[in-house]
């Protein structure tokens, strides 16, 4: 049995140990709520100012805390930011928002922790003269110190850190392990708390994009319910009610924009004559109709474009001279015209009297797509009243003719008899042509195909195909217009009809060229009798709409042939022997023979070698000088195609360009040459010489071809200015607005454009002020011609001093081509020409010839 004293201390040790495991749990409850209390305020919506303050009465339920800071650090900056700081010794504190960079700190304790990546515990003082910081201390010093990496994700992120100014409280080793237990959570918590507020960051300029979406929808659907409210403006009111028309589309005009002073006028090409159908103004109260004049509406008009206008821009107009100011002069004006059928038609305005009303382009964008519809509505409209006079004449002949009807049986058989002929006009329009009225290729390959059949069961019956083309066609049609060149097919289909039989085919195959199928002919030279008959009568001058027209035929014969597998062949093969009567010097005709199918054949050699070439970089420009006339001196250099072929020769572009084209592997080819010209920028002298590039007009009809170029020219590190490209009258002709587009982009970037081939063409003056043009090149005939004894009655003396007079109005450069001799160089000197280009300066020639003369002039 156990003494009682030895029982007693026994029980006193127990209860020694019970009072400490209670205060160790104790202890431990407080650190797990301390920990779940930090976790909590980390994740609460409070503002970070009041989540550090909790954080910091957090901690000083743990420890002795009543100076307490947390520093976060920057890594990539190098920077600290103290975004909690309570100190009793410093009462003016730290801006938590401000970035202190560390090269600044170099005595601070923190950054010594940061950078260690360990805890300091201590006193300052001795903390500091243990790291060798005697001199560099910051802030008070203090009794006792304590401060412990901040780490998430084995990242220091900064500090935090306790001290004490009182000798009666320190830090033991159990404070700084649970300071540093404590300072992963809160780094932990803040991390959490940083990517909640990143989120909330998102979300909100989110919600912002969204609501700027939907305010920009909301936007384009007024616009587009007001677009369709005009429409419907258009079909709902009638004729005679232009006046309501007009007044409800400016109450839709007025809720998109303000629109108190608004007016529509239109314009009478036929009189020149202006009138204004609807105004509302503040200052002028009626609008009467008025002769043309230099008002901005009529600037409008006549230019085709849009126009916001503010005073300045109202003046700079009236300073050139393009407008003239009225009586009543408005802060900023917006207008923009109305067309129908590409044909200006009137103008929609408004404007302000007022200062603080000023229009944008916004604006000008959106009254834009109303004029549109309104220009749209008006042609409906006035469609629409021809559309119901039409109605009405044709109600009253169907009336006039009803009541010719005596029996209702004689209406039931005019009615299937109009569906008979229904039937057999949709049948005739299958196989016929809609202009000439003539059977069509499918027609024509049906006949052949049958004709085809009949010569295998009896070879005696010979047929022949006889394919037209008219000369000069396409210039007519260019320069006269499509009504005139319809006018040209129907008739000269008229007299190619005159010159076959009855039982023979004529068919038109598209455009100018025209079939014959000669049936049951005795030999080939009766298909030559007809070629020859059809070629006479197209050779009398054509009287079209009082014009006297001359146009002529080029005709390929081709005869029955047992190796002929289809109809498509015969009809090829006419079309060879027609392409080699123009070739030949056109108004004539050709048969297809042996040596037309050698001739194909060898285009096939041509074909398969020119694809080689390209496979084996064989096409390179050649360069020829464009000198000053004066003195020789070199100014740029034109590139020109040569095929450089294995066996040494060089050909020319006339032996094989149209074959190109014809496969299309022009493009490709034209791309490597203007890839080699450009980059033969920096080897060219002198230095700021050009190199100028010629475009063919499926190249200005590509819509991304400006851009596609001007990426090469950045890709070869040329400066745009140093670049230029040629175009001739015709490529301008196709689609102006894609060329005009096209060429106004290359402009833009500082690209040279010139017009080539100047005054052979069509030499419409509307190109020059049209398109954004550097200069012009004249053709190589004026130079010729300026030999002594080649010029005609008339000469073109007088051409080259109009072109030189009309360019140097135009501020644009002419270059001449084709000189070749001294006396032409003065002659052309005398005239104002100072550039050119010609064998008497140099011959085109590879880049190693000039690269090795040099930049020496030519001989003048």
């Amino acid at each position: 049995m156990q003494p009682p004293g030895q029982a007693l201390a026994d029980a006193e040790r127990e209860i020694d140990r019970l009072r400490m495991e209670l205060d160790r749990r104790a202890h431990a409850m407080r650190f797990q709520e301390a920990l779940f209390a930090i976790s909590e305020v980390a994740s609460s919506s409070k503002p970070t100012a009041e989540v550090m303050a909790a954080m910091h009465r957090i901690v000083g339920t743990l420890m002795y805390a009543e100076n307490f800071f947390i520093a976060l650090r920057d890594p990539e900056r190098r920077t600290l930011r103290f975004v909690y700081f309570a100190d009793s010794e410093d009462a003016d504190g730290l801006d938590p928002d401000l970035e202190i960079p560390e090269s600044e700190l170099l005595g601070s304790l923190t950054v010594q922790v940061i950078q260690r990546q360990q805890a300091l515990r201590g006193p300052s003082e001795q903390l500091a003269a243990s790291l060798g910081m005697q001199d560099e201390a910051q802030g008070p010093e203090s009794n006792d110190w304590l401060g412990v990496p901040m780490t998430s994700d084995g990242i220091t992120q900064g500090a935090v850190v306790v001290q004490s100014y009182r000798p009666e409280h320190t830090y033991s080793a159990e404070d700084e392990q649970l300071l540093s237990y404590v300072a992963e959570h809160i780094a932990t918590a803040l991390a959490r708390r940083q990517s909640t507020i990143e989120l909330e960051r998102r979300v909100q300029q989110r919600t912002e994009a969204l609501q700027a979406e939907v305010v920009e929808r909301e936007r384009a659907e007024r616009l587009q319910t007001a677009l369709y409210r005009i429409t419907a403006l258009a079909s709902r009111h009638e004729s005679d009610d232009d006046a309501r028309f007009y007044a409800d589309v400016h109450s839709i005009v007025g809720e998109l924009i303000d629109a108190r002073n608004f007016y529509i006028a239109l314009w009478d090409e036929t009189t020149d004559e202006t009138s204004f159908p609807y105004s509302v103004d503040e200052r002028t109260p009626t609008r009467p109709s008025r002769k043309a004049g230099q008002g901005l509406t009529e600037y409008v008009l006549h230019s085709g474009e849009p126009l916001l206008a503010s005073e300045s821009v109202m003046r700079e107009l009236n300073a050139l001279g393009a407008t003239v100011a009225g009586q009543q002069s408005a802060s900023c004006w917006l207008g923009v015209p109305m067309m129908v059928d590409d044909a200006p038609v009137g103008v929609i305005a408004v404007q302000s009297y007022r200062a603080d009303v000023r229009f944008t382009h916004r604006d000008l964008e959106l009254l834009s797509f109303v004029g549109t519809h309104i220009a749209a509505a008006i042609g409906r409209r006035r469609a629409g009243v021809a559309l119901r006079q039409a109605y009405l004449d044709l109600e009253h002949r169907v009336s006039e003719r009803t009541r010719e009807l005596g029996l209702a049986n004689e209406t039931l058989r005019q009615q299937i008899s109009a569906r008979e002929g229904v039937e057999r006009q949709l049948k005739h329009q299958a196989l016929h042509d809609s202009l000439t009225g003539l059977p069509n290729r499918q027609y024509l390959l049906d006949r052949l195909v049958a004709s085809m059949a009949q010569h295998v069961a009896q070879p005696e019956r010979l047929f022949a195909v006889l394919f037209l083309d008219l000369d000069r066609f396409k210039v007519i049609n260019d320069s006269e217009g499509h009504l005139v060149g319809d006018a040209l097919l129907r008739e000269a289909a008229k007299r190619i009809g005159e010159c076959v039989r009855n039982p023979d085919v004529l068919a038109r195959l598209g455009g100018d060229e025209f079939a014959v199928l000669l049936e049951r002919i005795r030999s080939v030279e009766d298909a030559i009798n007809v070629a020859e008959r059809i070629m006479q009568v197209l050779d009398q001058p054509f009287f079209i709409e009082g014009r006297e027209l001359h146009s002529s035929a080029s005709v390929g014969v081709a005869v029955a042939q047992p190796h002929y597998a289809s109809a498509e062949e015969i009809l090829r093969d006419a079309d060879a022997a027609m392409y080699r009567a123009k070739a030949d010097g056109r108004k004539r005709y050709a048969l297809f023979d042996e040596d037309l199918r050698h001739l194909a054949q060898q285009r096939l050699e041509l074909e398969r070698e020119m694809r080689r070439a390209m496979v084996h970089h064989e096409f390179e420009p050649y360069y020829q000088p464009i000198v000053s006339i004066a003195n020789g001196a070199v100014l740029g250099y034109e590139a020109l195609l040569r095929w450089n072929r294995p066996d040494g020769t060089v050909r020319a572009p006339g032996a094989f360009l149209g074959l190109a084209e014809e496969t299309g592997m022009i493009e490709e080819i034209d791309w490597r040459m203007y890839a080699s010209a450009i980059g033969d920028l920096v080897r060219l002298t002198p230095s700021h010489a050009y190199v100028s590039v010629n475009l063919s007009p499926r190249h200005l009809l590509a819509p991304d071809f400006a851009t596609r170029f001007l990426t090469l020219v950045r890709d070869q590190r040329a400066h745009p200015s140093r670049v230029c490209v040629e175009v001739t009258e015709g490529a301008l002709i196709d689609r102006k607005d894609l060329a005009r587009a096209a060429l106004e982009t290359l402009h833009r970037a500082g690209v040279r454009i010139m017009l080539d081939d100047f005054g052979t063409g069509y030499s419409a003056l509307s190109y020059l002020q049209h398109f954004p043009l550097h200069g012009l090149k004249i053709d190589r005939s004026f130079a010729t011609s300026l030999e002594s004894g080649a010029e005609t009655r008339g000469g073109s003396r007088p051409i080259i001093r109009a072109i030189v007079a009309m360019a140097a109005s135009l501020e644009l450069e002419v270059v001449s081509e084709g000189i070749e001799t001294e006396e032409q160089r003065k002659a052309l000197w005398t005239l104002g020409i100072r550039q050119g280009q010609g064998y008497h300066f140099g011959r085109p020639a590879p880049l190693q010839h000039w690269i090795d003369l040099g930049a020496q002039p030519a001989a003048v």
